[in-house]
């Protein structure tokens, strides 16, 4: 890829999930973990046309458990992760677009309770293609979407109350 077409991250950023309905959730930078992982508090697998999907649940803001986001998506992988305390656990993958500025990719994901964690969000090294990491800047590509659930949040879990 020409170093013109590569876009210049911080070590977080604001990004945006949108086939997720998630318009905004903070993701750490870690170019030490391959693939990315997104905090869930709720996990439910299930068979749709014959393939598997789950549903899941987000806090997408740390601290603002009033805020809950209900997810389904495609399962394209199950797989064995090391986390950052030395465990290992299975994991569902999922593959979903993901937004940073003006960039929109596919990314692979794995789903897991980050509630201790400070990010919601982590973006491994597989995500990572075609971008540059500044370690010493963060919001490089803006903050616009960190007030995405001001006014939203309200409707947001009006919205997803009568999901199961």
């Amino acid at each position: 890829m020409e170093k013109a077409h590569l876009i210049v991250m911080g070590w977080r950023e604001w990004v945006a999930l949108p086939q997720l309905n998630l318009p905004a959730i903070k993701a750490k930078v870690d170019t030490g973990a391959y693939t990315s992982s997104l905090h869930t508090f709720m996990l439910e697998p299930f068979e749709q046309d014959g393939r598997l999907r789950v549903r899941f649940g987000v806090h997408p803001l740390q601290g603002r458990k009033d805020l809950e986001i209900i997810c389904v998506a495609e399962v394209v992988d199950r797989r064995v992760v090391k986390s950052s305390n030395g465990r290992r656990e299975r994991r569902y993958v999922i593959r979903t677009p993901l937004r940073l500025g003006q960039r929109l990719w596919s990314v692979e994901i794995t789903l897991a309770n980050r509630d201790t964690m400070n990010f919601r969000m982590l973006l491994g090294r597989t995500a990572l293609k075609g971008v540059l990491v500044n370690p010493t800047a963060s919001y490089l590509t803006g903050s616009a979407l960190a007030g995405a659930y001001g006014v939203a949040s309200r409707r947001l879990r009006r919205s997803n109350k009568g999901i199961s």
